[in-house]
């Protein structure tokens, strides 16, 4: 199974590109899994240039297909005016709007303050449910001061398994295909599937 891991922090190091290594690290431990990190910082003249031209550049468009060929997705962004950023919309913006139909998807993102968390709710999750994702019900946010402090790590264990639940139960079942019907299964249903039993 293919992982894209998507990051969208600008700095180096990134608390965000840290935070999505500890998420891709956590998937890992719990299923067999081929990962591929796209740096937005990387893309973000060819986003640009994407918008206001319509036409991808070679670096860009290995992203694109590599996101759209994914099995599941991470996506991490750093927080800037209460939502995600600008450059990382964007990313997705140029994306295919079917590309992520029925596709796992773990959101999380970094920030100063853990005042800026709801963003995981109000941005984040609307953003894509949109696009038909299967959005895992524990989003991971991550705050300055959460950096080595009681709970991120938690968090990060419940996300990763709940992805690789969905992940898994994806390999044992037939891939859709471009043409396929794809059915949006009701919130309520994805978290009895990842309810243990018993």
């Amino acid at each position: 199974m293919k992982l894209v891991v998507v990051s969208a922090g600008l700095s180096v190091p990134s608390s965000t590109r840290l935070l999505a290594d500890r998420l891709t690290t956590a998937v890992r431990g719990r299923t067999p899994v081929d990962v591929e990190v796209i740096e937005l910082r990387e893309l973000a003249v060819e986003i640009a240039q994407n918008l206001t031209n319509g036409f991808p550049g070679r670096r860009l468009a290995a992203a694109l297909e590599a996101v759209t060929e994914a099995d599941g997705l991470i996506a991490v962004t750093p927080v800037f005016s209460a939502s995600y950023s600008g450059l990382f919309k964007s990313f997705f913006d140029v994306l295919d709007r079917d590309a992520l139909a029925g596709k796992p998807v773990l959101i999380a993102a970094t920030g100063g303050t853990a005042r800026h968390s709801l963003v995981l709710d109000h941005a984040l999750r609307p953003l894509f449910s949109y696009l038909k994702a299967v959005v895992v019900p524990t989003g991971v946010y991550a705050a300055s001061e959460d950096w080595g402090a009681e709970g991120l790590p938690e968090r990060i264990e419940r996300a990763a398994g709940e992805l690789a639940a969905l992940l898994q139960g994806l390999s044992a079942t037939a891939r859709p295909t471009k043409g396929d019907d794809l059915t949006v299964v009701p919130f309520t249903e994805q978290l009895a599937a990842l309810r243990p039993t018993g």
